[in-house]
């Protein structure tokens, strides 16, 4: 995919006019700004386009709603993390066959399991929203770290104000961008974005600790004792190793960064807000490994129907293909992951920001 344009406008200064003349007045020209994000100051896309599908395919409201098959899935994921703690518990740490196992087997199966608490976060695996919190614990339980409580209130909040500085926890901060912005700080981020994600919402904004979160930290505690009891420390570092590696150089790890970074050549002017011009802020992968990730590759679908479930995301696609045909979108989340780190002119930078949002209102979870 072609990089993006970052270069800065040439200021021209204006010629000294000449002794009782007066100068020529001449309109202010805004300046495009370097190692800047682009700041939108429009609505952000999703709710137009999906209140535009809807008059033109209403019957896609009838895809809303849980998906059954969502928990059986989670147990066999649960079962198979399980099965190959027991295999290797006795197997040396670090050996070719406990990293290999641990990158090809674990952290794609933490990878799905990551993204099932994503749908289980939009209540989408049970009818009942208190089975579905229940069951998110439950589904967190290999990752080996307590995060589903606290996840599924910084995500909600990320649909409700996407791009909006201070509430989207998606967002990487200007401090993190500026450091970064080097092909060893890219690869760098690449390699421990899963860090960068787990910590970044604690520093952005604080929600309040719930009974949901002492639960979810109890329950997790509370597994990892019996399993290192049961199996030995063995069985526990693969799989938190399962969950690094899940979020680092690993191809289904490239979604992170695919879903909102804008890749795509933009005009010299889009960085500048108040020329308006729109910059595509959410892209779709369409590729295999969507298999494995609860179709969270359909990332335009999925923002513009978010009460859609995965099994129904491309039933959604080409229903509305008329709307998503035309978006700039994915090919290869390992190809993502290559263009982000060596292409200079792709980065943390690479993300729309806006200030305007539900700043005023309660943020997802809070209330």
């Amino acid at each position: 995919m072609p990089a993006i344009t970052t270069s800065i406008a040439t200021l021209h200064l204006p010629s000294l006019p000449q002794a009782g003349s007066q100068p020529p007045l001449k309109p202010q020209q805004a300046i495009p700004i370097p190692n800047d994000f682009f700041w939108s100051y429009t609505e952000e896309p999703h709710k137009t386009r999906r209140q535009a599908i809807i008059k033109a395919h209403p019957e896609v409201t009838k895809l809303c709603g849980h998906e059954p098959l969502t928990k059986y899935l989670v147990l066999a994921v649960i079962l198979l993390q399980l099965s190959f703690a027991a295999w290797l518990r006795n197997c040396p740490i670090l050996s070719v066959r406990w990293l290999l196992v641990s990158y090809i087997v674990g952290a794609t199966a933490n990878q799905n399991l990551f993204l099932a608490i994503h749908e289980i976060s939009h209540n989408l695996a049970f009818k009942s929203p208190t089975a579905n919190r229940l069951f998110a614990v439950f589904a967190n339980l290999p990752i080996g770290l307590p995060y589903s409580a606290a996840f599924r209130p910084y995500h909600l909040t990320h649909h409700k104000s996407l791009g909006v500085d201070g509430l989207d926890t998606d967002l990487p901060t200007s401090l993190e961008a500026f450091f970064l912005d080097s092909i060893l700080g890219k690869a760098f981020f690449c390699t421990f974005q899963i860090l960068f994600y787990a910590l970044r919402p604690m520093i952005v904004y604080k929600l309040p600790f719930t009974s949901l979160h002492l639960f979810n930290v109890a329950a997790q505690f509370a597994f990892d004792f019996l399993l290192v009891y049961k199996l030995g420390a063995g069985a526990l570092a693969y799989l938190l190793t399962s969950s690094f590696l899940a979020g680092s150089l690993h191809p289904c790890a490239g979604h992170f960064i695919a879903e909102h970074y804008v890749f795509e050549k933009q005009h010299l002017n889009a960085r500048i807000p108040s020329s308006l011009v729109p910059v595509p802020e959410t892209y779709s992968y369409y590729g295999p490994l969507n298999v494995l990730t609860y179709n969270v590759g359909l990332h335009n679908e999925h923002h513009d129907f978010p009460a859609i479930p995965w099994t129904r995301l491309p039933l959604l696609h080409e229903t509305a293909k008329d709307f998503y045909a035309n978006l700039p979108h994915h090919k290869s989340w390992i190809w993502v992951i290559w263009q982000f780190i060596w292409d200079q002119e792709v980065g943390l930078w690479c993300r729309v920001k806006r200030q305007e949002g539900n700043k005023a209102g309660k943020v997802e979870g809070r209330s």
